[in-house]
């Protein structure tokens, strides 16, 4: 009788501030899939708040998983851009530990929503100024957008099309896609 083997899927880490951010990763892993991408994505929600905060309890999440699954090929973390900039002294910690723990951040500006917005065609150069703008802004495209929406809601409006679209203006985003083979979609 022979052995079936089964290839283990390549472990690409994710951290997401929140449920949106988790929703997110999960349509990323569904398009990977149905680009026939041999990956897991972990998209792991880290609950919000201080960015230092999140990527401190991000890098003790990768060790634990690290011990139990080995390591990941890739690690990245989205965080929201509008709290940068109130802790400078923070702000620098957050760049020593991530590169030392070779976690790629992925700034989205100012917040999840300015980040979902350009996605959509003619929106790829929006900026809005705050979190309450991003929201306005996306609703204008997207009435029925609501945060946390989960990831088959997200996939209604959001397709490989759509994540080229945001990767062609978001270069950490764009590195992260590179790594795992998305780019090819």
């Amino acid at each position: 009788m022979s052995r079936l083997r089964i290839q283990q899927r390549t472990r690409i880490y994710l951290g997401c501030e929140g449920q949106s951010e988790q929703s997110y990763g999960r349509l990323l892993s569904r398009i990977a899939d149905d680009a026939g991408l041999h990956i897991h994505l972990d998209a792991d929600p880290l609950c919000g708040g201080d960015p230092l905060a999140i990527v401190k309890l991000a890098v003790r999440h990768i060790n634990q998983r690290k011990r139990l699954r080995g390591d990941f090929a890739h690690r990245a973390i989205l965080l929201d851009r509008d709290k940068l900039g109130l802790a400078p002294e923070r702000d620098r910690q957050i760049a020593l530990i991530t590169g030392e723990n070779a976690l790629s951040v992925i700034w989205q500006t100012p917040c999840h929503e300015g980040f979902l917005l350009r996605h959509f065609e003619g929106q790829g150069m929006a900026r809005p100024a705050t979190s309450d703008l991003a929201l306005q802004s996306l609703a204008r495209v997207w009435p029925e957008y609501y945060k946390g929406m989960p990831a088959g809601l997200l996939a209604t409006r959001i397709d490989a099309a759509a994540v080229r679209r945001a990767s062609a203006v978001e270069a950490a985003f764009a590195a992260l896609l590179d790594q795992i083979g998305l780019p090819q979609l």
